[in-house]
C-alpha cells in the first residue's frame, strides 16, 4: 500500500512522515484492497486560529468507495491522531456494510467520486505548487480572492458516476460531509444529499437533466 504524504503551504519533516507511515500501517489490515492512501496536511497562518492551526486530511483509495477523514489541532501530531481515529471508524462501518450486503446477496456497486490525484511522494514539498488556472481534469483546483476581503474561495473539478440516494448518503457518511453533490441515476439529474437533524437527511434536485445521462426507468 502506497503511502503519499503531501504539504500545502507548508513544508513536512522527514520525522512526521516516518510517524505518518507507522501510524497508517493498520489501514491495510481494515482496508486489504486498498492501494494508496493520500495524505494532506495543511497549515493555517491565522494568528486568531492557532487553535486548529494544522490540519490533516486522509483519502483512503481502494477497490470500492473513497474514504476520507480529517482533522484540525494546534498540533498535526495530534490532527494525525484524531483523524486517524475517524478514518478507522469510517473503514470499520465500509467493512461490515460489505459483510451485509454478501449475507443479503445484495451487490455492491462501488463509485469514486473522487480523482485520483497524480502527485509524487518524492517530490519536494518545500513550495506550494502552482494551481491550474481552470478547471480542465478531474483534481483540478483553483483558488481566487474575493476582491480586497480574506474571503478565499477555492473551486475543485470532481468525477461524478450517476447513483442512488441511497449511495450518495453512504459516499457523504464515509468522506465525512455534511452535504454530497451527485447525479441521481433514477432521475438524471443534479442532486445535493445533506444532514438534518439526528438521523434524518434532506435531498434537493435540480429541475434540468444532465446531458448524456438517462434516468434508470427509461433504459430499457
Amino acid at each position: 500500500m502506497e503511502i503519499v504524504i503531501v504539504g500545502r503551504h507548508t513544508e513536512v519533516a522527514d520525522r512526521f512522515r516516518r510517524h505518518v507511515e507507522d501510524k497508517l500501517a493498520k489501514v491495510s489490515q481494515l482496508a486489504p484492497t486498498a492501494r494508496r492512501v493520500d495524505v494532506e496536511v495543511t497549515h493555517e497562518n491565522n494568528p486568531r486560529l492557532a487553535g486548529v492551526s494544522e490540519r490533516v486530511e486522509l483519502t483512503v483509495r481502494a477497490k470500492g468507495p473513497v474514504i476520507r477523514a480529517e482533522a484540525a489541532a494546534d498540533d498535526r501530531f495530534g490532527a494525525l491522531d484524531i483523524a486517524l481515529d475517524k478514518l478507522t471508524e469510517r473503514l470499520r462501518r465500509s467493512r461490515d456494510r460489505r459483510k451485509d450486503h454478501r449475507r443479503n446477496n445484495g451487490v455492491l456497486t462501488p463509485v469514486d467520486v473522487r480523482p485520483y490525484d497524480a502527485v509524487k511522494a518524492s517530490e519536494p514539498q518545500a513550495e506550494p505548487q502552482p494551481e491550474p488556472a481552470t478547471l480542465d481534469r478531474p483534481g483540478d483546483a483553483v483558488e481566487r480572492q474575493l476582491g480586497d476581503s480574506p474571503v478565499v474561495i477555492r473551486q475543485k473539478l470532481h468525477h461524478a458516476e450517476p447513483m442512488t440516494v441511497d449511495d450518495a448518503v453512504e459516499q457523504m457518511e464515509l468522506v465525512g460531509h455534511d452535504f454530497f453533490l451527485f447525479i441521481d441515476k433514477e432521475s438524471a439529474r443534479p442532486a445535493a444529499v445533506y444532514r438534518r437533524k439526528g438521523w434524518t437527511y434532506g435531498v434537493i434536485e435540480l429541475d434540468s437533466k444532465v446531458e448524456g445521462a438517462e434516468p434508470v426507468s427509461d433504459l430499457t
